[in-house]
Formats: structure tokens, C-alpha cells, sequence
């Protein structure tokens, strides 16, 4: 079963690295990347979201019952990159509908969940971060991480979006999903206006007024508005259901 190039986005904050592994922070994500893990979210199967050596973005969604991490070809999750990281390194496990991860004695560095090393067989909740060698992989489980509770932003993004901002909302995200050419790059200004038939400055008005609701970060402008429409999705302010008009 081999990685996927990434469908990758949450409301919390991301967490980020400076050496080689994975950056899950959205200044590294292009649009592209961003409508990819958006789409294996809505997708609601478990995945693993990592970068290779080449810095680029794989998304494995998690099948079966169990696969393998470590440096040779033959695993799952081959990490021929990272020196650090074992032969055989670590197993990933389905047990009774859950995924685990299991390193017993199996590797030469051990196996992080959050910092902390595993010992054995450790339970895997959404948005885990695991740490092979050098290289941090972002465990995802959608389904399983919409029974948490939503973070107070979260909360307060909903309550603050008008019904406006919603449509310019719905129109900035729906290119994100579109199974086209252009999947992932953000509609612009005009594009929006012509498309809700109101004026350019009242979707600058609104587009300037939702970031701020979401608290998007100082990005490339395109990487802000994917961000934006990322934030928007995982927040539920806009549902998949919203993009099919």
C-alpha cells in the first residue's frame, strides 16, 4: 500500500518543525495541499499526513489491519530518508476499530506520540502527532475527532460568521473540492462577485473581516484564502454539503 500525495487542516494550532519530517502549519501548505487533506477529511476515513525527503506532502488513508514504518522500501510507511529512523521501525495496528501504534523494542531511537516515548502499544487519538527518527507524521480521524469538543475559536467563528459572509464563504471553498484542473486554488474577488452578483469591494469587505473571525495568519495571499476556506470547513461553518450547488 503505498502513500498518497495529500488530500491535509484543523481549527487548533498547528504544529510546526524546523528540521527534516513534516510542518503542519499552513505556511508550508499550498492551496493544493490544503484542498487535499480537506478532501480526505470529508472523505472520514483515519489517515496518516506526513513529507518525504523531497518536502512532499503524502496522505496514507489507513486500510486493513496493520502496516509497517520504517527506512527499507518494503513498509508501508518507507522512510528511505531518515538515517534515524529503524529498518523495521514501528507498526501501525488496528485493535477492535482502533488504531494503535506499537514500537516494542522494535526500533533504535523509539517512537514519540506527543513527546512522549512509546512503550509497547499506545492508543491513537485524532491529530496525534508521532514522531519516527526525524520525521513527524499527523495521525487524522475525522470521524472519530468530531465527538471532541470543538475549541472556544471555533465556537465563537460560527456565532460570528453573518449569513453574507457565509455565501462568500461557500463560493471561496467550493473550488477547494472540485474534482478539476484548477482543484485547490481559490477563487478571486471578482470571481466571487460575479458568481453571489454583488460588488468587488463588499467580498474584500467580508473576505477582510473573516479572517480576522477565524484568525487566519499573515500569508501569501492565495495560501491565506485556502487557509481561510480550510478553517471555515473544519470549523463546520461551511459543510461539503454547502458545495454541491
Amino acid at each position: 500500500m503505498a502513500a498518497r500525495s495529500g488530500r491535509s487542516a484543523d481549527t487548533r494550532e498547528p504544529v510546526t518543525r524546523k528540521d527534516q519530517g513534516v510542518s503542519f502549519s499552513p505556511h508550508e501548505s499550498s492551496p493544493a495541499e490544503l484542498a487535499q487533506v480537506l478532501a480526505a477529511e470529508r472523505d472520514g476515513r483515519p489517515f496518516l499526513l506526513y513529507r518525504d525527503g523531497a518536502r512532499t506532502q503524502r496522505i496514507l488513508v489507513l486500510e486493513g489491519e496493520r502496516l509497517s514504518v520504517g527506512r527499507e522500501a518494503g513498509n508501508e510507511v518507507a522512510l528511505s530518508w531518515d538515517l534515524e529512523a529503524s529498518r523495521l521501525h514501528a507498526l501501525v495496528e488496528r485493535i477492535g476499530g482502533t488504531w494503535t501504534v506499537v514500537d516494542d523494542q522494535l526500533s533504535r531511537n523509539g517512537t514519540l506520540v506527543n513527546g512522549n516515548r512509546v512503550r509497547g502499544r499506545r492508543r491513537l487519538n485524532d491529530r496525534d502527532v508521532l514522531r519516527f527518527g526525524t520525521t513527524e507524521v499527523l495521525y487524522r480521524d475525522p470521524e472519530g475527532g468530531a465527538d471532541e469538543t470543538a475549541p472556544a475559536s471555533s465556537r465563537t467563528a460560527v456565532s460570528g460568521v453573518t449569513v453574507a459572509q457565509r455565501r462568500v464563504l461557500v463560493a471561496l471553498c467550493r473550488p477547494l473540492l472540485e474534482a478539476t484542473e484548477d482543484a485547490g486554488v481559490p477563487p478571486t474577488n471578482a470571481e466571487i462577485a460575479t458568481e453571489l452578483t454583488i460588488s468587488v469591494e463588499a467580498v474584500r469587505t467580508h473576505l477582510k473581516t473573516l479572517f480576522k473571525i477565524f484568525e487566519v495568519p499573515d500569508l501569501l495571499q492565495h495560501r491565506k484564502r485556502a487557509e481561510l476556506a480550510r478553517r471555515a470547513m473544519a470549523s463546520g461553518v461551511v459543510m461539503p454539503r454547502d458545495l454541491s450547488g
